[in-house]
């Protein structure tokens, strides 16, 4: 064979082992040198779907994401599956580790700058003589039983293998540095899934977390720095050198990095790409200085994310630049690292069994005891000081970065490592159960309303002579609604200024009973009595998600969204216009606390009654970015808005009257239609060069309410909503006493019978009232009629009467019928629609009637109306 055939099959050799492909017979899973990106890919595949598959049961449980990737690691190390022969070789061999390490450590560099964007000193500084107190007791009293345990651990295991010769001092450092240190960012999900950022217990905890963790993290470079080094001399250099890097990114690069930033306009308009260049490059130089002096490169990035502003929420917006590519690739890929590291096989014997106990015990005690003593101190009740201690516990992914920097630094074996780690798993996962038990929800409102001074410790309610007087006065206008919650949503804005308008004409709100028409009331009672119009509370609700950014929204302060949210100041400025009493805020919370959080919210303003419009495209969240990508059909079949709505008014029912409103051209908004599907024909030219003419206003302002009256609390609240409406004077109203005839037979009488019982006299003498007592301004526009049905046929009959009732001129601003959501005439109990079992339906939502006039597309808006808090008793 010629030299010159033999280079070409060496060359062809060459080819096969580095970039063949299976058609050519090569090995895919095969590790090649010239080639590690094949293996990888399945590496991370593997960890990703392992990660994820963990992460939905675990989440049942409010567990964080950090625990299912570290139990998907210890799963695909030598703790399970690596036991299986083969295994290792195959997907995990030694050779492709630095590989996959290389890409775990650059997401970790990356992570550590988002961690650090997510420190906000500023909680620091407005809270920092709790905050100091707090945090100091939470190191210094974990870091002490840390150094004392790690005696015993540095003369049980320090002669390990993988280890290198240190004295006692830096292990014990780098021991108490990890069980003094507080995972900030599980911290803040954990305080923000609980609804307690906005707490006293969160506002502590956030602010002794952001100082624990810069004081944990310069402990850990010290420890590292001393690790490093050869010398003590060396040691100090590197420390010297980087106090020098930290003045140097304060006071040279931070101002010039902030003027870049006012030139381009990213502070307060989100950065551009060449921002985001420039920062990921700051990042990266100032991780490769730190990793050159001696110290790790994470502390580098953890700086760069310091010196950048929260001024106009940049710190937020570059976080959801870069986010979910570092969570759901490359962190997943770190902590199957630390999982693959851990080899539960090494506890196999009583004295390590003890230590590991022993280490937990240290890490429990330390934190509770000295978290709690610092709360307590500051004035807080000893419940609340058990949860801060609690809390501060938490160890999470912050934990495993450490102790994989001490495992990367050969300070710990593999077994102290794997000792370690349990003691991370376990603190992480029993910190959110300890919380709930020790702070329940039921107890936060009640200090709350103690520290208002509405109840005593006991329970019994407080009441001044002043509040017993105005309840009284004000107990007579019940009909009217005087204080109204109103949840915001950006596909609802038209119907609900339009309802707003209505509730609250000009004039109509300005007369309220005097002191001379209640009996006994004194004659300064003036001081306490105002007029004050009809007040409006606007809620917006943002979606919390697992995003860092959308926890760093809610420890940010709702009130900064509050000021800024384009949907609350639209609302602001609309009420002011139209002289109505107006606040607005924004809550950030999870989509399935919606409902908690707006009858909280309810609750907290006295609200008489909650409007809760029924979204456009029927979803719970508002994604505005393809508001036609659900039709028609899909906004009243969507579970999880039926289950938004069902829990509203579940949660309702004992706070304050409620009503969903279901827009249907109210205000003369043109109602959006399904898109049809374009013809191929159609080019994109013709589809630009349609302009979309100039809608008129609507010059019929009138509007139309049918109300059909069966009887009942919910009717009863109804009527007298219809006829606060009906005092608009572009307002008329149609409201039909809807009247049983006797059934005759056996089981029909019986039912028809009973079903009578309900129709109390409350109903009929509440009508008549009414009916004749009603206002000469009233008398032409409210025209009450009685018909008769039967049981059998009450709902069609209705329907029909509605059909001929309303829609009958089209071009006004829209007719309203309104509905009681229970009708027990009908069969239709509180219990039968309250209590339905799994997911609601329509009509178990809304009622029988309300869901037989939305499926037969009845030209009206809908609003059911369903009684609750002090409404029930009337």
């Amino acid at each position: 064979m010629s030299s010159t055939s033999a280079a070409r099959l060496v060359s062809r050799a060459g080819n096969v082992t580095g970039q063949a492909g299976i058609l050519e017979g090569a090995n895919p899973v095969q590790y090649t040198p010239s080639n590690p990106i094949a293996l990888f890919i399945i590496q991370a595949g593997i960890v990703i779907i392992f990660c994820q598959l963990l992460h939905y049961p675990l989440r049942l449980l409010n567990q964080p994401r950090v625990i299912a990737e570290v139990i998907g690691g210890i799963i695909l190390g030598p703790s399970v599956m690596m036991r299986i022969p083969g295994f290792k070789d195959a997907i995990f061999p030694t050779v492709s580790i630095p590989v996959f390490s290389n890409v775990a450590n650059l997401g970790l560099i990356i992570f550590l700058f988002l961690v650090a964007l997510e420190v906000d000193i500023r909680l620091f500084t407005h809270n920092w003589r709790v905050a100091v107190s707090v945090g100091l007791a939470g190191m210094l009293l974990p870091f002490g039983l840390g150094f004392g345990i790690a005696w015993g651990l540095y003369h049980q295991f320090h002669n390990d293998a993988g280890t290198v010769p240190i004295s006692f001092g830096v292990y014990g450092l780098f021991i108490g540095t990890a069980l003094a240190i507080t995972a900030f960012p599980v911290l803040c999900r954990i305080l923000s899934e609980l609804n307690l950022l906005r707490s006293n217990v969160g506002v502590t905890v956030l602010a002794a977390g952001v100082g624990n963790d810069v004081v944990g993290w310069i402990l850990l470079a010290l420890c590292v720095a001393l690790v490093n080094n050869n010398s003590g001399l060396a040691a100090l250099w590197a420390l010297l050198c980087c106090i020098g890097w930290v003045l140097f990114l304060v006071f040279l690069v931070r101002p010039a990095f902030m003027w870049i930033l006012k030139r381009t306009g990213s502070l307060h308009n989100g950065p551009t790409q060449g921002m985001v260049a420039l920062t990921m490059l700051l990042v990266l130089f100032s991780a490769w200085f730190t990793g050159a002096i001696g110290i790790h490169p994470i502390f580098g990035a953890f700086l760069v994310g310091l010196i950048c502003p929260h001024d106009g929420g940049y710190a937020i917006k570059l976080t959801e630049k870069i986010e979910d590519l570092i969570s759901v690739l490359f962190l997943p890929l770190y902590f199957a690292q630390s999982g693959l590291s851990t080899d539960l096989g090494l506890l196999n014997d009583g004295i390590t069994w003890a230590y590991v106990i022993g280490v937990i015990a240290c890490a429990f005690a330390g934190k509770i005891i000295g978290g709690t003593l610092a709360a307590r101190a500051n004035n807080l009740l000893w419940r609340e000081s058990f949860t801060i201690g609690c809390l501060m516990s938490c160890k999470g992914l912050v934990e495993l970065i450490v102790l994989n920097i001490g495992l990367q630094a050969k300070i710990l074996s593999q077994r102290t490592f794997t000792i370690f780690v349990v003691m991370a798993l376990v603190t992480t996962v029993a910190t959110t159960p300890l919380t709930k038990a020790l702070y329940p929800p039921w107890y936060q409102k009640k200090v709350e309303k103690w520290r208002r001074g509405e109840i005593d410790w006991d329970g019994n309610a407080v009441e001044s002579s002043s509040s017993t007087q105005r309840e009284s006065i004000e107990g007579l206008n019940a009909s009217q609604i005087r204080r109204l919650i109103v949840y915001l949503r950006l596909d609802s804005l038209p119907s609900l200024f339009t309802f707003i308008t209505l509730l609250s004409p000009e004039g109509a709100n300005t007369k309220t009973v005097t002191p001379e028409d209640v009996a006994g009331a004194p004659p300064n009672a003036e001081a306490v009595i105002k007029k004050r119009p009809l007040e409006v509370h606007g809620l917006r609700i943002l979606e919390l998600t697992d995003r860092t950014s959308s926890v760093m929204q809610v420890t940010e302060g709702e009130e900064f969204y509050s000021l800024r949210d384009p949907v609350v100041n639209a609302f602001r400025a609309f009420s002011q216009l139209h002289d109505v009493a107006v606040s607005g805020r924004v809550a950030v919370a999870t989509e399935d606390s919606y409902a908690e959080t707006l009858m909280n919210q309810a609750s907290d303003v006295s609200s008489d009654f909650a409007l809760i419009p029924w979204s456009e495209y029927g979803s719970v969240t508002e994604d505005q970015s393809v508001p036609f990508a659900t039709n028609s059909s899909a906004r009243f079949t969507a579970s999880a808005h039926l289950d938004f709505i069902y829990k509203t008014l579940q949660k309702a029912t004992s706070t304050c009257n409620a009503g969903i409103f279901i827009d249907n051209g109210f205000g003369g908004v043109t109602k959006p239609v399904d898109r049809p599907q374009l013809a191929r024909t159609v080019s994109a030219m013709s589809l630009r060069s349609h302009r979309e003419l100039a809608s008129l206003p609507v010059t019929n302002k009138s509007h139309h309410i049918f109300f059909p009256f069966f009887g009942g609390v919910d009717d009863r609240i109804a009527l007298r909503i219809v006829l606060q409406l009906a005092k608009n004077p572009h307002v008329t109203a149609s409201i039909v006493h809807v009247n049983w005839d006797s059934v005759e037979g056996g089981g029909e009488h019986t039912k028809s019978a009973e079903a009578d019982m309900d129709i109390t006299a409350n109903d009929l003498a509440l009508l008549s009232t009414l009916r004749t007592a009603l206002p000469e301004d009233l008398v032409g526009r409210v025209v009450f009629s009685e018909v008769n049905v039967t049981a059998g046929t009450a709902v069609a009959e209705t329907l029909t009467l509605a059909q001929k009732t309303v829609g009958q001129t089209p071009k006004n601003a829209g007719d309203v019928i309104v509905l009681g959501r229970r009708h027990p005439r009908l069969g239709e109990s509180a219990a039968a629609v309250a209590g339905s079992q799994g997911s609601p339906d329509l009509e178990k939502t809304v009622g029988g009637i309300a869901e037989q006039l939305v499926t037969k597309g009845v030209k009206a808006s809908i609003l059911v109306i369903q009684a609750g808090g002090r409404g029930l008793d009337m």
